[in-house]
């Protein structure tokens, strides 16, 4: 099977261009090109798909070769790869996701993309088990009560604000990330029979009303050097948590720098960071 490595700001998956491969069973061939010893080393697989519903399709597995809806660095990077690879010369995309069809704009430089401008959707407060639409409940008629939820997690509180973009993202802030132990936590939230599906989790730390860092810990593939839906989450939380009244914000995370822009006009999220091709390969399967 052929295959290629990419990478958004270091979330790397293995991408198969299904235009011309089978994959026929993607949760059993996630787990084996993800492991990072015996295998090609991922976060997970993304297949690259023809669609009837939009101009390509993606569908993604995590590295535990569970089915995952949306990803924004993955999203990225399929935008790059049709482009790249000659399948498409159009520079504004519609892909297919488990969440929906996402609109893509692609930044081209010497023929190759570089920066994707990824149109997210509307962001859904699901905090205390509510849903609600973001794009039409201002953040200013929101109360405390609605935005906050106290998760207890081993005997500990922690107030978090919980976002859907597709996918559950849990957005807990603190003032220190970089002690954080993770590998534990991590999983303690992602379990929680708070979330019967499980979530991904963002522990965030603010920087300034420009500038938030985040480490994520994601549901089926642990801890990630960046997570756009991730950033995506964190920044609308930011945002409701009064941190900032700014609609653009750019989210640090291990890999690299991904830029929020939450229009209050339209109640969309845009989401924009760089795409890279790390190798091309074979593997037997």
């Amino acid at each position: 099977m052929k295959f290629t490595k990419m990478h958004g700001i270091g979330n790397d998956y293995v991408y198969v261009n299904c235009f011309e491969e089978e994959v026929p069973d993607p949760s059993r061939m996630a787990e084996l090109v993800s492991s990072r010893r015996f295998g090609i080393g991922s976060d997970g697989l993304i297949l690259i798909k023809p669609s009837d519903l939009a101009d390509f399709k993606m569908e993604m597995y995590n590295a535990d070769g569970s089915r995952g809806a949306m990803c924004g660095n993955g999203i990225r990077c399929v935008a790059k790869y049709v482009y790249d690879h000659g399948m498409t010369n159009m520079t504004e995309l519609a892909i297919e996701t488990d969440s929906g069809i996402k609109t893509v704009t692609l930044s081209v430089k010497n023929e190759r993309v570089g920066l994707v401008t990824v149109d997210m959707g509307v962001p859904y407060l699901t905090s205390n088990r509510a849903s609600l639409d973001l794009s039409q409940v201002p953040k200013e008629m929101l109360i405390h009560d609605q935005i906050w939820e106290t998760l207890n997690v081993n005997g500990k509180d922690y107030p978090m604000i919980c976002i859907s973009v597709g996918n559950p993202h849990a957005v807990v802030f603190m003032e220190d990330i970089d002690s954080l132990d993770i590998e534990k936590l991590g999983p303690d939230f992602e379990k929680h029979e708070r979330f019967p599906d499980r979530t991904n989790t963002e522990f965030v730390q603010v920087v300034d009303t420009r500038n938030i860092r985040m480490r994520v810990w994601e549901r089926g593939s642990g801890e990630t050097m960046a997570c756009g839906t991730g950033a995506t989450a964190s920044a609308v939380a930011f945002a409701l948590a009064n941190y900032t009244a700014e609609d653009e914000v750019t989210v640090k995370l291990l890999g690299g720098s991904l830029t929020i822009h939450w229009d209050q006009n339209r109640g969309h999220v845009l989401m924009t960071g760089s795409a890279t091709e790390v190798f091309r390969g074979e593997i037997e399967i």
